[in-house]
Formats: C-alpha cells, structure tokens, sequence
C-alpha cells in the first residue's frame, strides 16, 4: 500500500505532497529507466531502484534523486541541501523563509 504525506508550511501555507513509495524503477533492454507504480506488481517485481523525489532547502527546487547516486548538494542553486519530501516534516521552508513544514494528514492507497 503505498501512503501520500501532504505537508504544509505553517507560515505561507505552501504544501508538498510526498508518497512513500517514490518513483520505483527498472532499465529496460536500452538501458532507459522505465517506472513501475503500485499497483503494477510485476513491473515492480523488476525493480532495481528508487527515484526519490527531494525538495531543496535553499531555492525550492524538485529533483529526483537516483537511489544508486544519492546526493544532498542542489545542482540548480549550488548553496541548497537537498531533503526527501518523505522528511519535510519540521525543515524549513524554501519559499517564505520564514515557516517550517508540518505534517497535514495522509492518504493510504491500496
């Protein structure tokens, strides 16, 4: 089952939806990432890394972030660190500079 985590900064309200499952991947026959979502069990069965999604704190850029290559630094502004939106929960918010994120609820999906 995979869960979506909404979280909202407690200043300017921007929120960020985060799934706990990421961006599953397999490499197809080219070489090319093909992504498999819950609930496409075989594909999923093919799997062999995550592109997990990441917020920076610095510029509020979204990436994803290969699970093999896992990075912090933010190549778009060269100063930010990269966070998984999966742990937005008490950091710092990117757009207002001001408020933090907090988490505001979740869905499961089956």
């Amino acid at each position: 089952m995979a869960e979506c985590i909404r979280f909202v900064c407690g200043h300017c309200a921007r929120a960020i939806d985060a799934w706990s499952d990421g961006n599953p991947f397999y490499l197809d026959e080219g070489g090319k990432k093909r992504y498999a979502y819950h609930p496409d069990h075989q594909n999923l069965d093919r799997c062999i890394a995550n592109d997990v999604p990441h917020l920076c704190l610095g510029c509020g850029s979204k990436r994803k972030v290969d699970s093999r290559k896992p990075r912090t630094d933010c190549p778009t502004c060269k100063v930010g660190r990269l966070v998984a939106t999966w742990d937005l929960e008490g950091q710092p918010c990117p757009y207002c500079k001001t408020g933090v994120f907090a988490r505001h609820g979740s869905v499961g999906i089956s």
